[in-house]
C-alpha cells in the first residue's frame, strides 16, 4: 500500500510539474507580438534593434551572401564554382550561358526577404523612438543605428536588383520598393500601401544617402562592433563612388581615415593578421576593421567561410565546403614579391586564405578600402585631400612588400588593380566592373556580360511578384 501511495504521489507531482512547464514554455516569441504588446519599454526597443543587427548578420546579408554575389557573379575567369548548389551555379555561370538567373533562385529570394525583414525592424525602431526616455543621446544613437542599417541595405538592394547608376535614366529605372513605415502585424491591417511598386534607382539611392548622412551625424566614434561614424562615412563613400561623385567619395573616405588616425589606428602592419581572427587571435577583431559581422563559437555564421573555406588538416579550426577554386589568372595578376600572391593554399583546389577560419569575423568595411577610394578620387580630380594618390597607394603596397610607384608613373589602372588585389573576395569585383563601365571577364578571357547587361541584375523573386501585383519584373526574366 505504501508503495502504491508513493507511486500516486510521484505521478501527481509529475503531472502538475508538466502542466507548469507547459505554461512556462507557452510563450509567444517577442518578435511575433503586435507592436502594441511587444513594444512597451525602452528595453523592448533595444531588443528590436538587436533583431535588425541579427538580420544584418545573417548569411543572407552581410554574414556572407551580399559579398559572395559581388565576387562570384559571372567571374569564371578568376573563380570557378565547384559546388553543387544549383542557385549559386546559375549566378556563377552567367558568363557561359544565355539563360538568366531563375526567378525562384534561392539566393536572390533570401537576399530580398532578409533585407526587408531587417528594414522592417528598423522602421519599428524609428516609429517608436518615444520609448527611449533615459537620455537624448541614447535615443539619438538608437535612431542612427537603425538608419545606418536601413540605408546600407537599400544601397545593397539597389546594386543587386536595379540597373547600375547611370545606365539610362536613374529617375525612371525601377529599383526596389521603398518601405519606410512598419508593416502592420495583422493581415487585416494591410492596405494597398503595404504593396508598393518599385521606386526608381534615383529614389532608392537618395533614401540610402539621407539615412546614412543622418546616421553619420549622430553615431558615436566607437560603438563596440556596432555601427559608428566611420562605418556610415564608409558606406557614403561607396555610394558616391558608384555615382561617380568623386569629391564626395574622397571626402567621406578621408573622414574615416582621419577618424582612425586621430585614435592612433592605421593599417594592420601584417596583411595576414587581418584574417584568421578566431584561430590566431581568439575573436579579437583587427583594429583596421571599420565595420564587420561578429562571429563567435556561440553565435553567427561566417557565410564566406562556408563557400571559400575548407578543412585544412595543417590549420586547426578551418572549415568549409571548398567550393571556390581561385584560378591561375587571378594569382598571376599579383607581382611575384606581393605578399597577397602567397595568401592562397592548395588542397584539391586553390583557396584564398581570407575565409578559412570557421569562426572568423566577416569584414564589411576595412580601412584599406578608404585609402584606395581616396587615392582613386584624388587621382581623378587631380587633388590631394588628405594625401596624394601616390602616398595612399604606397601605404597599401608597403604592407605587402611592393615597391613604391612614383607619382609621375602612377596611373588609374595601377590604382584599380591595387584595389582589386587588396579587396579580393570581399564583395567588390562586380560593383567595380559596373561603375567602371567594363565587361565581366569571360571563362576563356573573352569578354563576358557588359557592365549594363540584364544578366548582371537579380530577378525580382517570383514569390514577391505573386504577392505584390504592383511589382514588375526585370528585363530578361
Amino acid at each position: 500500500m505504501r508503495n502504491k501511495f508513493y507511486a500516486v504521489i510521484v505521478v501527481v507531482t509529475f503531472l502538475v510539474s508538466l502542466s507548469a512547464c507547459q505554461k512556462r514554455l507557452d510563450i509567444v516569441p517577442f518578435q511575433s507580438l503586435p507592436p502594441a504588446q511587444g513594444l512597451v519599454t525602452e528595453s523592448d526597443l533595444g531588443g528590436v534593434l538587436i533583431g535588425a543587427y541579427d538580420a544584418l548578420q545573417s548569411t543572407s546579408s552581410y554574414g556572407g551572401d551580399i559579398q559572395l554575389m559581388g565576387d562570384l557573379w559571372a567571374n569564371r575567369a578568376y573563380i570557378r564554382f565547384r559546388g553543387t548548389f544549383n542557385g549559386l551555379l546559375q549566378i556563377a555561370s552567367v558568363t557561359t550561358t544565355s539563360n538568366p538567373i531563375a526567378v525562384d533562385n534561392g539566393w536572390a529570394s533570401s537576399l530580398w526577404s532578409n533585407a526587408y525583414r531587417a528594414i522592417n525592424s528598423c522602421n519599428l525602431v524609428l516609429a517608436n523612438l518615444n520609448l527611449v526616455t533615459s537620455s537624448t543621446s541614447k535615443r539619438s544613437r538608437i535612431e542612427a543605428e537603425a538608419l545606418f542599417i536601413r540605408g546600407s541595405l537599400y544601397f545593397e538592394l539597389a546594386r543587386l536588383f536595379g540597373k547600375s547608376w547611370g545606365d539610362g535614366d536613374n529617375s525612371v529605372n525601377p529599383c526596389v520598393p521603398l518601405v519606410l513605415t512598419p508593416t502592420p502585424f495583422e493581415v487585416s491591417g494591410l492596405t494597398s500601401a503595404n504593396y508598393p511598386a518599385r521606386a526608381s534607382v534615383a529614389a532608392v539611392y537618395a533614401q540610402a544617402i539621407a539615412d546614412l548622412q543622418k546616421a553619420a551625424a549622430q553615431l558615436p566614434v566607437t560603438n563596440l562592433h556596432y555601427a559608428t561614424k566611420a562605418a556610415a562615412w564608409g558606406q557614403l563613400s561607396r555610394i558616391a563612388l558608384m555615382q561617380a561623385e568623386y569629391a564626395v567619395a574622397r571626402d567621406m573616405a578621408n573622414n574615416a581615415i582621419l577618424d582612425f588616425q586621430g585614435r592612433g589606428i592605421g593599417l594592420n602592419p601584417v596583411f595576414r593578421d587581418l584574417f584568421y581572427t578566431y584561430i590566431n587571435f581568439g575573436g579579437v577583431a583587427p583594429r583596421e576593421y571599420i565595420f564587420y559581422m561578429r562571429v563567435t563559437t556561440q553565435d553567427g555564421t561566417n557565410g564566406l567561410n562556408t563557400y571559400y573555406g575548407q578543412t585544412v588538416s595543417s590549420i586547426p579550426g578551418t572549415a568549409g565546403r571548398g567550393d571556390m577554386d581561385v584560378q591561375d589568372a587571378w594569382v598571376n595578376l599579383h607581382a611575384v614579391a606581393d605578399t597577397r600572391r602567397a595568401f592562397f593554399i592548395r588542397t584539391n583546389r586553390r583557396l584564398t586564405q581570407k575565409h578559412l577560419d570557421r569562426f572568423g569575423h566577416v569584414p564589411v568595411i576595412r580601412l584599406a578600402e578608404m585609402y584606395l577610394t581616396r587615392a582613386e578620387a584624388n587621382f581623378r580630380l587631380n587633388t590631394s585631400v588628405g594625401a596624394t594618390p601616390a602616398a595612399d597607394i604606397k601605404t597599401i603596397r608597403d604592407r605587402v612588400g611592393l615597391p613604391e610607384i612614383l607619382p609621375a608613373n602612377l596611373t588609374l589602372d595601377n590604382i584599380i588593380l591595387e584595389r582589386r588585389l587588396e579587396l579580393a573576395f570581399e564583395g567588390h569585383f562586380l560593383h567595380d566592373v559596373k561603375r567602371l563601365r567594363q565587361s565581366m571577364p569571360g571563362s576563356s578571357f573573352a569578354n563576358g556580360p557588359a557592365w549594363n547587361s540584364p544578366r548582371l541584375i537579380m530577378p525580382i523573386p517570383q514569390r514577391e511578384m505573386d504577392v505584390n501585383k504592383q511589382l514588375v519584373q526585370n528585363e530578361g526574366y
